[in-house]
């Protein structure tokens, strides 16, 4: 019964995370990271709704433009703050810190609140508090949305907070409804006044959890040590944007600028209105109880729309469709406000509520939504650089302009319309409205003029993988690639259009490319009959059908003729006929064969068999490369599998290309060795391995077992490896997944390597699906414990002097005319190519974890002999990896001494020192885990030293696929036990290895053997 009842929790569990899109091992953090956010938001709501209340009713909405232009300034200085503190402390105690400091103020904000006696330059303590109060609330909210979006960044990597982030910032949505329909119950049991206490133990007990998260994952944050050289930070840090970047760039800052405009002209009027509303006594309670119902009603709102609706929005009608909403929403509800306010049918505060609710909904939504795409078509390496001036910059320069811009319109309106005359604050409204109403329409101008010059960034990039299919806006990007095709640009321009066409849209590409094929070259007409045949739809069969009525080469010609029939549902097979006559080029006749082959009846099919027939047989190397190719076309070989022997033999090596081809098209399974033999040499591996990844699932088991052959040679298993990884199926990710997670060396470096390179991220997922974040630090810290292994055989084995041993003499020097050889320091030197060994594994396990360029500028930059550059390349990774044993792979990585080194690796080897020859032995007892050489070192130096190896590990070395470690074995046990040498040599005579055999027979001659 508790068996059943755990599974199906497990099952439940299962679900859910499914549903959410998260994996097992990210659901603490995501958990807790919401719950941080969540507290400290409702807190601030709850402070916010209280100051605006107080403020409004105590000294009017007339005021607020004064805060906007005073947050301005401190929003950039909180910033300042915020950077100076990651100077002299560490980034996990900031993150803490911040929360405090944000909590601080709260408590003492009470004091000042209501003390009207007591004056500063001419104002009272209680407007300064109340001024600062709300000013407080402006700094808390920029420092609670940075501290979580930097801690989340620390706390996940780049994959995973694609998952994880939207659950975390729905926090603010989800504190929004709680603090919203709970004010008004706070204050039927604490006083307004108070509330600011409230909202400080609510942060508080935020930071306290934040605490109890930055000591549990403290790995996920970097030292608050810095390796650059402070004359290096300069140049590291430096970016130059220049050409179209430019030209792209202003329009998105005015994009975020003119978003903030807008929102505080809502804001302000909202307040305004809101404010006149309520001027009756005890109106500051009225104004926080309706703000917070309000807050509770749009908060409700606001979370179903960013969970059910606005990715699937973006995805049907695109990322500028969606950007549009919001400002064709306000200039909407602005006419429609406009409108009511002028007959009369409502006032100008019901228009101001609608268009205030429509404004938080969509701006937190849909926004928040689509603001990052825009930043996509950027280059990396100023990407971040450019948010930040979005961020840091921009946005508060903008709640200062939208200030400077209400004290203006405020100014204007006491100048044109006289302030004692009813109606003056309907009229200032209404003039309010029209503001609105033309920042939106300014807002869409810098929407359309964004647009243009996103969609010709991302065809300028085409084919460098820095965008995905949600990303582009379809409609413009197939407009801009239609435009690209009909000017007279470079054709390789063109071709670029195409593959971009092919990569993202292949089932609707035949829409752009079909109407333009008769103005295309014959190398684009090529392409695009290609690509159109991965998907043919019988919709473009007149413009294909035009090209085999024009003058066009017989490339495009058979190209055309395979469409047409293999998209027509009742084709006229007789109109092939004249194409079989020997006069039409091979090209032509061999794809006409093949289409009879499958679509004819029983005569044609004799017919279009016989003239493949002769096509196969002729002398002319032409005629027999086209007539194999069509082979390849046909759905059945009937009579001509009989001359798939001869043609693997051909002497045309394109011949036997095609061949393999065929074999793989026609599923011959009797000739499925041939491909395996063809990876084995370099004129046919390229044909071989496509043809093995065109049979598909079928290939994977036969392609396992090479791969698993440790007698073939490290080149052959490594294609067996490309061909599975470009198989790319479900069962292929197992196949590869299963093999690196029971492999070592080289074998798990080519498997790595090659799920790294599948296209669309799709090995580094299948990885991470099947072995998780976990399984990955599983797998970094086994090859840090074999690191430590190194590491300890280095050590014990350093002071090793061959003299001591041995009469021969040491180091590489030439004595009595022969070359002798210290084995120490070669065997040394084998056990420090394994540790960059397995450094190079580590660093391909991370790159499954974190952006592969980052993981790639820290390894080009740790490699490097300049300090200053293993300096640059440790910050990289101390700031993108956050694994468990991150501090130990960067105390290796730090150029320390082997000592150092192994001290610490502590947590993972425990290190006891031995003598040399046990240390050997011990090594011996991980040869699994060797290189080939290293073992071979190893039984050198055995010999040489004359230090004593176990039976099993002598034997098993004999063994061995490499015939030179067999070779160093037959060294070791002749100098150990001649005996049993001699009982052994009989059964190696055979040997494969030349060089093994040869020394086997000497052996036998010398010890006189029968």
């Amino acid at each position: 019964m508790e068996l059943r009842s755990l599974k199906s929790y497990t099952g439940l569990g299962n679900k859910l995370l499914i549903s959410l899109n998260l994996r097992y091992e990210e659901v603490e953090r995501t958990l807790l990271m919401f719950v941080v956010y969540t507290l400290t938001s409702v807190g601030l709501i709850w402070l916010e709704l209280s100051t605006v209340s107080l403020f409004l009713d105590q000294y009017g909405a007339d005021k607020l433009p004064w805060i906007y232009i005073a947050s301005a300034g401190i929003g950039s200085g909180l910033g300042f703050i915020y950077s100076w503190l990651q100077k002299i402390m560490p980034l996990r105690r900031v993150i803490v810190v911040i929360l405090l400091l944000m909590a601080v103020p709260l408590f003492l904000f009470r004091f000042g609140i209501g003390i009207e006696n007591i004056t500063i330059a001419g104002l009272s303590l209680a407007f300064l508090t109340t001024f600062m109060m709300w000013l407080w609330v402006e700094a808390c909210y920029l420092l609670n949305d940075l501290n979580t979006s930097i801690t989340a960044n620390q706390l996940f990597n780049i994959r995973e907070i694609k998952r994880t982030y939207p659950i975390i910032s729905s926090g603010f949505l989800v504190a929004g409804v709680i603090s919203g329909f709970s004010l008004p119950l706070i204050l039927y049991f604490v006083p307004l006044n108070n509330v600011t206490i409230v909202s400080g133990l609510m942060i508080i007990l935020g930071s306290g959890i934040l605490l109890y998260l930055s000591e549990k994952y403290q790995q996920s944050f970097p030292d608050s040590s810095r390796w650059i050289p402070e004359e290096d930070e300069e140049e590291f840090s430096t970016r130059r944007i220049k050409g179209p970047l430019q030209g792209y760039i202003l329009p998105l800052i005015i994009f975020f600028v003119m978003a903030e405009v807008l929102y505080v002209l809502i804001d302000f009027q909202f307040f305004y209105q809101l404010e006149l509303q309520n001027q009756a006594v005890d109106g500051a309670s009225k104004i926080a109880s309706f703000l917070g119902l309000f807050e509770g009603i749009l908060s409700s709102c606001q979370v179903a729309t960013q969970w059910f609706a606005s990715s699937r929005l973006v995805e049907r009608i695109g990322v500028f469709g969606t950007a549009m909403v919001l400002p064709l929403g306000a200039i909407a509800l602005g006419l429609f406000s406009f409108t009511g306010a002028i007959t009369g049918l409502f006032s100008v505060f019901v228009g101001l509520v609608i268009l205030r609710f429509l404004d938080e909904l969509l701006h937190y939504t849909l926004i928040e939504t689509t603001g990052p795409v825009l930043f996509q078509p950027l280059p990396e390496n100023i990407r971040s650089d450019v948010q930040t001036m979005v961020n840091g910059v921009a946005e508060p320069f903008s709640t200062g302009l939208s200030g400077l811009i209400i004290l203006a319109i405020l100014w204007l309106c006491r100048l044109i319309l006289d302030s004692n005359q009813t109606g003056f604050q309907d009229r200032q409204g209404l003039i309010f409205v029209i503001a609105i109403i033309i920042s939106g329409l300014l807002w869409l101008g810098v929407i359309w003029l964004i647009r243009n010059q996103y969609v010709g960034l991302l065809v300028r990039s085409a084919g460098k993988g820095r965008f995905g299919v949600l990303d582009v806006d379809m409609r413009a990007l197939k407009r801009s690639v239609v435009e690209t095709l009909e000017k007279g640009v470079s054709e390789e321009d063109k071709r670029s259009c195409i593959e971009l066409l092919s990569q993202i849209d292949q089932k609707n590409l035949g829409e752009i490319l079909a109407p333009l094929l008769q103005v295309m070259s014959p190398a684009l007409q090529c392409q695009s009959l290609e690509v159109m045949l991965n998907h043919p739809n019988p919709v473009y069969l007149k413009q294909v059908q035009s090209l085999t009525q024009a003058s066009v080469p017989p490339e495009v010609l058979a190209l055309a003729l395979r469409y047409i029939w293999l998209t027509e549902s009742e084709p006229d097979i007789s109109q092939l006929r004249p194409y079989l006559q020997s006069s039409v080029d091979p090209v032509v006749r061999g794809t006409a064969a093949a289409l009879i082959m499958r679509r004819g009846d029983r005569e044609q099919k004799a017919e279009a068999t016989n003239v493949l027939r002769r096509m196969i047989t002729s002398k002319q190397e032409k005629e027999r490369v086209m007539g194999v190719r069509a082979l390849g076309e046909a759905d059945y070989l009937q009579g001509l599998r009989l001359y798939v022997p001869s043609l693997l033999q051909d002497e045309s090596l394109r011949v036997r290309k095609y061949c393999m081809d065929v074999i793989a098209a026609t599923h011959l399974e009797s000739y499925y060795p041939s491909l395996l033999r063809g990876l084995s040499y370099k004129s046919t591996r390229e044909a071989a391995l496509q043809a093995l990844v065109r049979l598909g699932n079928d290939a994977i088991p036969m392609l396992v077992r090479l791969a698993d052959d440790t007698h073939k040679s490290d080149l052959v298993r490594l294609q067996a490896w490309t061909a599975i990884s470009e198989i790319g199926t479900i069962e292929a990710l197992d196949s590869l997944v299963n093999r690196m997670m029971t492999t070592w060396g080289m074998t798990r470096r080519n498997i790595l390597r090659r799920l790294l390179k599948m296209p669309g991220e799709v090995g580094i997922e299948g990885v991470l699906e099947r072995v998780g974040r976990s399984g990955l630090e599983i797998l970094v810290e086994q090859e840090l414990m074999f690191l430590g292994q190194i590491y300890a055989g280095i050590v014990d084995l350093s002071g090793v002097d061959m003299n001591s041993t041995t009469s021969h003499s040491t180091a590489l020097e030439e004595v009595n005319g022969k070359l002798t050889t210290d084995y120490t320091e070669i065997l040394l030197r084998s056990l420090k190519l394994l540790e960059l060994d397995a450094i190079e594994q580590c660093f391909l396990l991370m790159k499954f974890l974190y952006p592969l360029g980052s993981i790639q500028a820290a390894a080009f930059n740790i490699k490097s002999d300049s300090r200053s550059n293993v300096a640059r390349g440790l910050e990289i990774l101390d700031n993108t990896v956050d694994i468990s044993c991150k501090r130990s792979l960067i105390d290796i990585l730090d150029q320390n001494s082997y000592e150092e080194k192994l001290s610490s690796l502590s947590d993972l080897v425990v290190y006891q020192p031995m003598a040399p020859s046990d240390r050997l032995r011990h090594l011996l007892d991980f040869r699994h885990f060797l290189s080939d050489w290293a073992l071979a070192c190893c039984l050198q130096m055995a010999r040489e030293a004359r230090w004593s190896l176990t039976a099993e590990q002598t034997l098993v070395c004999l063994s061995h696929p490499t015939g030179f470690v067999r070779e160093a074995a037959l060294a070791y046990l002749r100098m150990a036990s001649q005996r049993a040498l001699v009982e052994l040599l009989p059964n190696l005579r055979n040997d494969p290895d030349p060089l093994v055999a040869d020394q086997v027979e000497q052996m036998i001659v010398e010890f006189g053997i029968g």
